[in-house]
């Protein structure tokens, strides 16, 4: 399935979407104030949050903690089954990882939409465009941009932050030193 076109003004989305993404920012927001790279995810299906997470492998020690990782576990452990319900939709702030992505299509979410586009590691659009590919067992619509300001508006604020936090740090080792 091919990506849909990106969509910055919010006239294009529904309310819904603008809903569970803001819902997700709150959760990066959250996962931020833990000392995490804020990245905030729901699962949605039918309008009910079936899982949300944010970002937190720093503080369990686990790399595959990212944040649709950890929304995907709690939605398919509620539901009792690996694989989620058709018309599934993850929301998730920051453009997905290879690791993300493969979880997605495991799980069968039919929809993914996100925030800001991840020039580095992002691959259904950014990096990579592994949403067209169409060897999967299951093809994922994807949308981005939706609130993406906002996303990475929060994403640069918490790297300039951890910046001066490690020249604060480098200033006082050095003025120890003296």
């Amino acid at each position: 399935m091919a990506v849909l076109p990106k969509f910055d003004s919010l006239k294009f989305w529904s309310p819904t979407d603008v809903a569970m993404m803001t819902h997700a920012l709150i959760l990066a927001k959250h996962g931020a104030g833990c000392g995490e790279i804020p990245v905030g995810a729901v699962v949605v299906h039918d309008g009910q949050i079936l899982g949300e997470g944010f970002n937190c492998p720093i503080s369990t020690h686990d790399p595959t903690h990212h944040a649709e990782i950890v929304a995907l576990r709690q939605a398919c452990q509620g539901l009792q089954n690996y694989r989620l319900p058709i018309d599934t939709t993850l929301y998730v702030t920051l453009e997905p990882c290879t690791m993300c992505f493969g979880s997605l299509i495991h799980a069968r979410v039919s929809r993914v939409v996100f925030g800001a586009y991840e020039p580095k590691a992002g691959v259904v659009v950014s990096q990579l465009n592994l949403a067209k590919e169409l060897f999967y067992n299951h093809l994922i619509a994807i949308q981005g941009g939706l609130l993406a300001h906002e996303s990475s508006l929060m994403l640069s604020q918490f790297f300039k932050q951890r910046r001066e936090d490690k020249k604060r740090q480098k200033l006082k080792i050095c003025q120890n030193k003296v």
